[in-house]
């Protein structure tokens, strides 16, 4: 929260200073190299008219059945919505399409067409494994006995939906047992004939990665790694990487820039197209573990508010083109430590994204002595999203600062010169 002195005193530090560091403005994608897939405009969040809703993307929790957030966002991904390959393929050519139905519908009448589907997962029928453990039922995490029943799975969904479904995604968190026990190269190759099936049906749909969970760090090196050697062998048939950047549970905004950085190192080393798009297909923080010394935490407040802005702003600062936040719902969840319902301190964070970067152009970021300032301008107007990535940090307002507010919408009066103490809640800093 936003802390200005009554009486207000120049401090020596200021963020104009020669040493700042700028950071990439853009997350939009040039043309790939010959032979690379090609990113579809929809794949990133930076267009010629600004910072588009689909930056930010959400799970809601009962869509299938008319649920549907009251927070402003861009794009939709389908999970645990009862739409996986074992929910709907009941047994082999025998489809059960009602939640998919249900939550496309859902979706088309509230004007939303960015729609990501989660292809698998494997129906026990089809698996060559077979554990309790598995999510969201017995066999579930299976590499399928039968590719071909993949191939016929990946283009009924793709024929039946095009045009209405628009990105599709291989598989969720295979990096994790209980989501995936086959090898990376079982996965590259669903991941192949997905690309090839739905390409050749649907064009202009995307096809996103199967996503790691890059929280646990061992798991993620075992697999992801082999993933994407697996992927470059097959020409890289992805138009996106997704990954998942839950970081531990006293982790914050900081320790998630950690694990994106490291997802990043993994696809330079992979040699993967430098242009690919990054989407975190699944988030949130405070979650319990990793281990058992990590006990959830609650986050609440403008704290809460103000990591969700952290978050999506970071996104255009560490070039990942969406974000997909884990889950809006309609009373709190238990699991997640920042909660998205109805009147809730995390809603108002997605309403001051709303206000403070849809539509804005971004300017990028710079970094100094631990604050980190952003630049966003639409229509004539110019203002500054600031923060201290841990702690406090002294802040000059800069020349034409008039109004200075948190994402609760409390705001001060400010001018150039005050004196502003950032904290890790992010401020707005309205400018002449």
């Amino acid at each position: 929260m936003v802390r200005i002195p009554a009486k207000l005193t120049t401090i020596a530090v200021s963020l104009a200073a020669a040493s700042l560091v700028v950071t990439a403005c853009s997350s939009g994608s040039s043309a790939p190299a010959t032979g690379s897939p090609s990113a579809n405009p929809s794949s990133t969040a930076v267009s010629a008219t600004g910072v588009q809703p689909s930056l930010v993307g959400m799970h809601v929790e009962g869509a299938e059945a008319g649920a549907w957030p009251s927070a402003p966002f861009g794009a939709l991904r389908l999970w645990d919505n009862g739409t996986a390959w074992s929910q709907i393929e009941i047994q082999k050519g025998v489809y059960k399409w009602d939640n998919l139905e249900g939550v496309l519908e859902n979706a088309q009448s509230k004007g939303m067409t960015d729609i990501l589907m989660v292809l698998g997962t494997t129906p026990e029928w089809n698996a060559k494994k077979v554990s309790p453990d598995d999510y969201p039922q017995p066999g579930a995490a299976s590499a399928p006995k039968d590719l071909g029943a993949w191939d016929a799975w990946v283009t009924e969904v793709a024929t039946r939906y095009k045009g209405r479904i628009t990105s599709y995604q291989v598989w969720n968190e295979a990096n994790l047992k209980n989501f995936w026990n086959g090898t990376p190269e079982e996965m590259a190759e669903l991941t192949k004939r997905a690309y090839d099936i739905i390409k050749k049906i649907d064009p202009a749909a995307v096809v996103v990665s199967a996503s790691p969970s890059t929280r646990l760090t061992a798991s993620f090196d075992k697999f992801f790694p082999a993933y994407l050697k697996a992927l470059a062998a097959e020409g890289w048939p992805v138009d996106v990487i997704g990954f998942h950047t839950y970081p531990a549970a006293d982790g914050d905004p900081v320790g998630r820039g950690v694990l994106i950085k490291a997802t990043q190192e993994a696809l330079a080393a992979a040699g993967a197209p430098a242009d690919i798009p990054l989407w975190d297909t699944e988030l949130n923080y405070g979650l319990a573990g990793p281990g058992a010394d990590l006990p959830k935490q609650d986050i609440t407040g403008a704290k809460a508010a103000g990591w969700i802005v952290r978050t999506y702003v970071d996104d255009l600062r560490y070039n990942v083109a969406r974000s997909y936040w884990y889950i809006w719902t309609q009373k709190p969840y238990d699991l997640l430590g920042i909660q998205a319902y109805p009147g809730s301190d995390g809603e108002q964070g997605f309403f001051a994204l709303q206000n403070w970067v849809f539509g804005a152009e971004f300017g990028g970021c710079t970094e100094a002595a631990g604050a980190v300032t952003c630049d966003f301008s639409k229509d004539g107007a110019k203002w500054i999203v600031a923060w201290a990535d841990t702690g406090e940090v002294p802040y000059t307002a800069p020349e034409g600062t008039q109004l200075v507010c948190d994402p609760l919408a409390n705001c001060q009066e400010s001018q150039a010169g005050a004196a502003i103490t950032l904290t890790e809640v992010p401020v707005r800093v309205y400018l002449q």
